[in-house]
């Protein structure tokens, strides 16, 4: 299981669109020790804050994570409102309606400028932001890798064309994303109308259930758990809902559907701790996506807007 998770999990990220993804000699843990030696703090108290506010937030969080990661990489593009010059990835067509939490950022923003202004970029605080909703939520914990700085313009087109949509097939699944944070979260019906309407590889009592949360018609905003069993909580349980056709998206259950990724969930939905590990080491290449260090970018003192 080993050699199959690292060539079908890491090589996922590492691998995408030809992006830089290793270990950046740029990056620190400690990169903010002596300029904001509070960081960590002050950003862990306010994902537990929100979390325990919102469950949900924790997932939402992560999602934005992935959202900036995969455009361009990490370099927190996706919290950019849009302008006169550039049109944003906030409502690309895989984002629209659905990505939430900004406003977290914006607190945890704004308690970071306070403490250690100028410092700080708002890459690095969703970075920081998605580990601690992870580890908040049951799941693992990663060292996290600091030292990014922000992006001065964003792409709605190139978000188009580089984020899968929920109804992706496993080609795209292998060569765009890591599905594996659909332990958490939920997710609006017009993403899962055609697969509990029209779908076979369904759990027919699965499929019945959510049919009266999303009918064929009307109810777009609606809301059904990725995950079933445990909703709120980071873990495996994905993975037995992928075995029993309970996958709520199409692009979920193409993972296990008679393809190359079936022996994969088979192994992860008996195995919740080699998940787990492997899912924290994806998440350090995730990371790793094309950081812009040095004189690159610029750290915004407005998450939202460039300087």
């Amino acid at each position: 299981m080993a050699s199959l998770t690292k060539n079908l999990i890491l090589a996922f990220l590492c691998v995408l669109f030809g992006f830089v993804c290793f270990s950046n000699a740029q990056l620190s843990s400690n990169y903010y020790g002596a300029s904001c030696p509070n960081l960590k703090t002050i950003v862990g108290d306010a994902m537990k804050e929100a979390v325990n506010r919102e469950a949900r937030l924790g997932a939402s969080v992560l999602r934005l994570f992935f959202h900036d990661c995969f455009v361009n990489g990490c370099d927190a593009s996706i919290l950019l409102d849009d302008t006169s010059s550039f049109t944003g990835e906030k409502n690309a067509n895989p984002s629209m309606n659905s990505l939430r939490g900004f406003e977290v950022i914006d607190t945890i923003k704004t308690q970071v400028e306070a403490a250690c202004p100028n410092v700080v970029s708002c890459a690095d605080i969703l970075a920081l932001a998605s580990q601690k909703g992870v580890a908040l939520l049951g799941g693992p914990s990663w060292t996290v890798q600091l030292g990014r700085r922000d992006a001065r313009t964003a792409s709605r087109s190139t978000a188009n064309a580089q984020i899968p949509m929920p109804t992706s097939s496993l080609s795209t699944l292998i060569s765009h994303v890591l599905r594996q944070s659909h332990t958490i979260g939920q997710a609006r019906c017009a993403s899962f109308r055609n697969r509990v309407n029209n779908d076979t590889n369904i759990d027919s009592g699965f499929a019945a259930t959510l049919r009266a949360t999303c009918p064929a018609s009307g109810g777009d905003g609606n809301l059904a758990p990725l995950d079933i069993q445990t909703p709120s909580q980071f873990d495996n349980k994905y993975y037995q809902n992928l075995e029993a056709r309970r996958g709520l998206l199409q692009s979920d259950q193409e993972l296990f559907n008679g393809g190359s990724q079936d022996s994969l969930v088979k192994s992860y939905s008996s195995d919740g701790e080699a998940f787990k590990r492997d899912y924290a080491s994806a998440m350090v290449k995730l990371g790793n996506i094309s950081p812009l260090t040095g004189n690159n970018g610029e750290i915004r003192r407005n998450c939202r807007a460039i300087n």
